[in-house]
């Protein structure tokens, strides 16, 4: 089946999707998961420690795509267009993020948890960038670079209130909940400062994969920016004076030093974060570069689907957390994660050992793969659809 697509870009937000997928069957499976943090050093081991840092990579190369996916989109289109595509689907992944994404993650019909996660910062970011395609290119590739390098400057500002003006700074920069009753509770998860700069990057970056860009020198591109970001990570984080609200510590031994020197700060993105997270990203993407393989197939189906596997993935994995729930002895509705349950810890002995979560990851990707293969292929044979592309 012959596509116009960018198959490296598909293929690498495909092997992201999947790997995110581990990170929320751990969420729901592994032992403790609901109240345990598998970076905490006190508690976590490497392995646990690795599973959670390898997802890390999930977001900031999905969000970047969606900037890069939003150039090429708009390469063949005008700027009012482009701009409405990019504000309309921005208002309606916010809309799915609040309505659809929460009850799937919670399976709450009441919603006494809103968690504003990473759908919220995408669709956010989008209708940010909406505006921002009109500048020049290289003014938003200046405004990306002061988001992204800058925004840590703002770390020692920090409220605390349930002011309108505190929401709108836990929704630009501090990661925070606000309790607004006995059962309602309003958790601002990704602040959309890093994010936009991420996404305008991205947008940026979409230039080197143009038609007539030289597949040479975008190679180049991708090995130059891959080897000095990650080199500027390890600079900026050895020096341990900006970049990070975790600066890293000498630990009990070498290895936990060593962990402690990766425990990079995701709630917002810092930039030590994004830094480890992009510059193997552009290394991946040189890789990629015209390698066909039924591996490459494999991850290009859920690239190709992204929205559909993001929610489809959770629903199940949810299903499932409740059903093995059930099977074990436990109460089923332990798994409608209502702020009750969190209160009162009620899943606090609740999980399995890692490898069932490793698992049942494996399990959830290959049940997924056919229904993600036959809705892709129904997506390239309908292009006339419009309402295709925002789904």
């Amino acid at each position: 089946m012959k596509s116009n697509r960018i198959e490296s870009l598909d293929i690498l937000r495909g092997l992201v999707m999947v790997i995110m997928a581990l990170d929320h069957v751990r969420d729901y499976f592994y032992y403790g998961s609901f109240f345990n943090d598998p970076t905490d050093l006190e508690t976590t081991t490497p392995v646990l420690f690795f599973t959670r840092f390898i997802t890390h990579f999930c977001a900031p190369i999905f969000v970047f795509l969606a900037g890069t996916s939003a150039f090429l989109y708009g390469s063949k289109r005008s700027k009012p267009e482009l701009a409405k595509f990019l504000f309309t689907r921005g208002i309606w992944l916010i809309i799915l993020e609040i309505v659809l994404n929460n009850l799937i993650w919670t399976f709450d019909f009441g919603y006494s948890i809103q968690i504003l996660q990473v759908i919220w910062a995408i669709g956010l970011s989008m209708v940010v960038l909406s505006g921002l395609i009109y500048l020049p290119y290289k003014a938003i590739l200046v405004i990306a670079t002061i988001l992204v390098v800058g925004h840590n400057l703002l770390d020692g500002i920090v409220v605390q209130g349930n002011s309108f003006r505190d929401i709108i700074w836990y929704i630009l920069h501090q990661t925070h909940r606000i309790v607004l009753g006995p059962n309602k509770m309003i958790v601002f998860r990704y602040p959309i400062i890093p994010w936009i700069g991420l996404m305008a990057f991205g947008y940026c970056f979409g230039k080197l994969y143009l038609r007539d860009f030289d597949q040479t020198l975008r190679k180049k591109w991708l090995l130059g920016l891959g080897f000095g970001l990650t080199l500027l990570f390890f600079i900026v984080r050895g020096i341990n004076v900006y970049g990070d609200l975790l600066p890293w510590s000498v630990q009990k031994n070498t290895i936990y030093t060593f962990l402690s020197f990766l425990n990079v700060a995701k709630y917002p993105p810092s930039l030590s974060y994004l830094l480890v997270t992009t510059g193997p990203t552009f290394i991946l993407l040189y890789l990629l570069e015209d390698k066909k393989s039924s591996l490459t197939h494999f991850f290009l189906v859920f690239g190709r689907v992204p929205l559909l596997f993001y929610f489809l993935h959770v629903l199940v994995i949810h299903a499932l957390a409740m059903i093995g729930l059930t099977i074990f002895g436990g109460n089923w509705k332990d798994m409608i994660l209502t702020l009750d349950v969190f209160a009162n810890a009620k899943l606090i002995h609740y999980g399995y050992p890692l490898w069932v979560t490793y698992l049942i990851w494996i399990g959830v990707i290959l049940l997924l793969y056919p229904i993600c293969k036959k809705y892709m292929i129904y997506k390239a044979t309908n292009k006339e659809k419009w309402w295709l592309s925002y789904l």
